[in-house]
């Protein structure tokens, strides 16, 4: 039996380009038990564009039918769990399939009744066995041929609707683009004049180069008018920078042969400054291919110069963070032996000046070791602050030193400190930093020497408010000073007036960012040879300072009264000298190596005061996690968390800190204050610095 062919291609496949088309694939789905029945019909029904899907069960029709489009199913009545009444009842009560013609195959029950029974189910016609080829391929063609059909009309009508839609959608593009272009012409003059765009043409000359620009766009960028371009000869060259000036007149020379030429240069504009302009010219030429014109395009340039600028200077930043964060927690690690075990040394030399010299020397050798990773991290804010109350009249000595040497012999630097000044919660190592920094910029600003004038006082909040109370700092010098333009961008992040390699900019931004964190403010004066005035003011602390020992030591020991400490350091060197030094503060000390180990010795043992922790641990458990964990379960055991190098990750925010590398007085002291409560733990919160 010759199956039937659709008129012509379907709508999906594009024609074959000779022949007859490929008829559609019919699926016809037969169903009994009887696999021996099956493969007869298959053998019945084998014929081209057919494909005949054979099943031995209802659940298998069911699931066939709901992945599958049929065009015929050949359903046996009798069929075990599920018979082939209740199985048509299922596919015509389903939407996607009840529309599926069924044909019953049985060799029983062609009574009327059970005939009706099968129409009722759902059935179009009957197949009594023993089946006779003939009448089931004619009945099985038929819906064959009907099934074929219908989805050729549905795919006609398919592909009519997709063409009426692209039609649609074409004809809604080209009423776009008609609109677009409509307003295209009417903004492109707006958009040209908006954009730091100058059109121009030049003729072709030798001797120079004479632009003239067709608009006033030229104006906005340079200060100067079209006309300016025509009045001297060599006006345009005359103003390229100098270091610029031979190769962009190299590349221009290049223009006849290459046929256009694009070169970057500094410009000198009309208020003195260079702006970097990228200029583009082509050249046009006649219909017998002769050059005729050049026709050209200035576009300032100068602000992707400065962001190029900045971001090549925040790459090197970065770097130079992530190098330091990477050696840092290492580095003081190492240091914190280095300075523990001199520390111990110290104490066992009584009698013994000479040999004590050497160690103080040792000491201080290693601790500038500690500020230079410190000052490193800071530069490339990854170092959080570290706040504490103080009174600034303290710190001037150290400082009046730091900055008499950093300056040298031809800045007179002096210090002028008030009486009663209020205290002020700062990071002390931060504020020094700051005023290194505008002490150093001071010099700058004076080439054949000056003065330098440190001041700070007190400054009374408006109308006597005291939540308004500051103590002002500020830094005077005698130096060339500022214009006003210059002074409006100091505080910017790599803005720098200073001469390529001798400044990165960021002295300034830093300082501006240490202020804002902190709670203060910062102001500048400044005028062309007036010299040039800083103040930074820091909120009044609302408790009082408490001495801070130096890095000395000098001040009166802190010892231990018996306390029992727990040491939790996973670094064995770094435990091994930490505990030395406690127990030889008079602190009775337990070790552990991570915080899991720490964990158990806080069960068994119910004697512990305080945990002092490293920060970074491997385990399950790192510094402020177990820190958590004994503040939750046990409330009355002291947590001091201690590290070389903290990240924004590690939420220590909670908790009292001591960063390594640290004096035995400076631990003692921060234990002797935890262990008595005399400070609650929140004024030693450490608050992460937050990135400008």
């Amino acid at each position: 039996m010759s199956p039937v062919v659709p008129p012509g291609p379907l709508p999906d496949q594009a024609p074959p380009p000779a022949g007859p088309p490929r008829p559609l694939t019919a699926k016809i789905l037969v169903a009994d038990d009887d696999r021996r029945n099956l493969y007869a019909v298959e053998e019945m029904l084998r014929a081209p564009g057919l494909e005949v899907v054979l099943v031995e069960s209802g659940e298998e029709v069911l699931r066939r039918v709901l992945n599958d489009d049929f065009a015929v199913i050949l359903l046996d009545v009798r069929m075990p769990r599920i018979d082939g009444y209740e199985i048509a009842a299922m596919i015509r009560a389903r939407p996607k399939s009840s529309r599926i013609p069924i044909i019953f195959l049985t060799a029983y029950n062609k009574d009327e009744l059970h005939v009706f029974r099968g129409y009722s189910a759902g059935a179009v016609d009957y197949v009594f066995k023993p089946i006779e080829p003939l009448i089931l391929r004619s009945k099985v063609e038929v819906f064959v041929d009907l099934y074929r059909k219908t989805e050729e009309i549905r795919r006609q009508a398919d592909e009519e609707r997709r063409l009426l839609l692209e039609n649609l959608h074409v004809r809604s593009q080209k009423l776009q683009a008609e609109q677009a272009l409509r307003q295209r012409e009417e903004h492109q003059s707006l958009v040209l004049r908006a954009l730091p765009i100058a059109l121009y043409t030049a003729p072709i000359r030798e001797d120079h180069r004479e632009l003239r620009f067709t608009s006033d766009s030229v104006e906005r960028i340079t200060g100067f008018m079209p006309q300016a371009f025509l009045e001297e000869a060599d006006f345009w060259e005359s103003r390229i920078h100098p270091q610029d000036r031979d190769r962009v007149v190299s590349e221009l020379g290049k223009l006849q042969d290459q046929g256009g030429v694009a070169v970057e240069y500094r410009w000198r504009c009309a208020d003195g400054s260079d702006r970097y302009i990228l200029d583009q010219a082509v050249l046009i030429r006649n219909e017998d291919g002769a050059p005729r014109e050049i026709f050209g395009m200035w576009f300032d340039i100068t602000e992707r110069k400065q962001l190029e600028t900045s971001l090549l200077h925040a790459s090197k930043l970065e770097a130079i963070g992530r190098l330091t964060g990477g050696i840092a927690h290492d580095f003081n690690n190492m240091l914190s032996v280095v300075i523990g075990n001199l520390d111990l040394l110290q104490n066992s030399l009584e009698g013994n000046d000479k040999a004590k010299r050497r160690v103080k020397l040792a000491i201080e050798g290693a601790q500038r070791c500690a500020d230079l990773t410190n000052r490193l991290l800071t530069f490339s804010r990854r170092q959080p602050l570290q706040p504490s109350i103080v009174n600034l009249r303290e710190m001037a000595p150290g400082m009046l030193d730091l900055l008499q040497r950093t300056l040298g012999e031809r800045i007179d630097v002096q210090f002028e400190i008030a009486e009663d000044l209020w205290p002020v919660e700062v990071d002390t190592g931060q504020l020094e930093t700051a005023l290194l920094n505008l002490a150093v910029n001071a010099r700058d600003a004076m080439p054949d020497g000056g003065s330098l004038t440190i001041s700070v006082a007190n400054q009374a909040g408006a109308g006597g408010d005291q939540a308004q109370d500051a103590v002002c700092i500020s830094v005077v010098d005698t130096g060339v000073g500022m214009p006003p333009e210059i002074k409006e961008k100091v505080f910017e992040p790599f803005f720098t007036t200073k001469e390529s390699g001798k400044g990165t900019g960021l002295g300034l931004s830093m300082v501006y960012g240490f202020v804002q964190q902190s709670n203060g403010r910062i102001e500048i004066d400044s005028a062309p040879e007036r010299g040039t005035t800083i103040r930074i003011f820091l909120p009044r602390a609302k408790r009082e300072a408490r001495p801070v020992a130096g890095r000395d030591g000098a001040k009166t020991p802190v010892h231990g009264r018996g306390e029992v400490i727990l040491v939790v350091e996973d670094d064995a060197k770094v435990r091994q000298v930490t505990v030395s030094t406690l127990r030889s503060l008079g602190f009775s000390v337990r070790e552990a190596q991570n915080g899991d180990e720490a964990l158990e010795r806080l069960k068994s043992d119910s004697d512990i005061d305080l945990v002092l922790s490293d920060v970074k641990m491997p385990g399950s458990l790192n510094g402020p996690q177990l820190a958590r964990c004994i503040r939750d379960h046990w409330p009355d055991v002291r947590v001091l968390l201690t590290s070389g190098y903290v990240e924004s990750g590690d939420e220590i925010e909670d908790f009292s800190i001591i960063f390594k590398p640290y004096r035995a007085s400076e631990l003692a002291e921060k234990l002797r204050e935890l262990l008595d409560n005399h400070v609650p733990v929140s004024d030693y919160e450490v608050r992460a610095v937050e990135i400008a």
